[in-house]
């Protein structure tokens, strides 16, 4: 039996919530294996919340990139959290290097809780060395906003407006997540491809149990690809498998509640 493998390189939440921890257990439900390379530790203090960021050492993270990439290979990748412009440029090089194909980027800016962008300066080397490396990348509208340099995305025509751009700065595909702020009460996502702009659309599911939502999202996507899907097939099951997983959220304490991975089955591909 052949088992797919999938390689995310990104931050650790130690909430359990976002980050590799919602990589890998979405990866244990589509039944692919999950491997690693850790690029941040987020931590949180107790009484406020208030979010810690420890970038891990470049050389570490170079190292578990080898790892993975010499001794193993895997049939797709995605990034997360990746914590300053030296790691974005470490990865496009390993990308180029090793010729990796099925490379889906999900550009997170901010902690869930935080307002402010983490860096300001990797969005920039976001938009030079992994957009054009990016068979798909999966912005939320902000996120998008701050790529295609549009300012606040507030309509569907801007979703088009800001895919077109993400574009043709280089990615293959463009994924635009919206969470009923464009268009209360529904989901919708904007799937670009340079030709065709294809709307995923569902129910919003009214909690506040959706952290963590944008990385299991990619991280479906992922899994997706890994299995053989095409990048169509796996936005629509990961659409249906994060509308689950956000029903199924929960509260972990005062701060913050999850999506959940379990209790539901992998969707099928329409």
């Amino acid at each position: 039996m052949t088992i797919r493998k999938a390689l995310t390189v990104a931050g650790s939440d130690t909430s359990g919530g976002a980050g590799i921890q919602a990589d890998l257990k979405t990866f244990q439900e589509y039944d692919v294996y999950g491997m690693t390379a850790l690029t941040t530790i987020v931590c949180m203090e107790p009484k406020t919340w208030d979010h810690q960021v420890f970038p891990v050492d470049l050389g570490i993270v170079e190292t578990q990139l080898k790892t993975v990439m010499e001794g193993i290979g895997f049939d797709a990748m995605k990034t997360g959290m990746l914590g300053s412009v030296d790691i974005i440029e470490l990865v496009s090089r390993y990308i180029d290097q090793y010729k990796l194909d099925r490379i889906v980027i999900d550009p997170v800016m901010v902690c869930k809780g935080t307002d402010e962008v983490l860096q300001p300066e990797n969005t920039e080397a976001m938009i030079e060395f992994l957009l054009p490396r990016a068979d798909l990348v999966t912005p939320n509208i902000f996120e998008a906003s701050q790529l295609a340099k549009t300012g606040p995305i507030t309509t569907l025509e801007k979703m088009q407006e800001a895919a077109t751009i993400i574009h043709d700065l280089g990615a293959k595909h463009v994924l635009i997540k919206d969470r009923g702020k464009i268009r209360p009460g529904k989901a919708v996502d904007l799937l670009y491809d340079g030709q065709t702009y294809e709307w995923f659309e569902a129910d919003a599911i009214e909690t506040q149990y959706t952290h963590g939502a944008g990385c299991t999202s990619s991280a479906a996507i992922t899994a997706g690809l890994a299995k053989g899907r095409s990048v169509r097939e796996s936005v629509s099951g990961a659409k249906t498998f994060v509308t689950q997983a956000i029903s199924n959220g929960f509260p972990l304490n005062q701060f913050v509640g999850p999506t959940r991975h379990s209790a539901h089955r992998i969707p099928s591909v329409k």
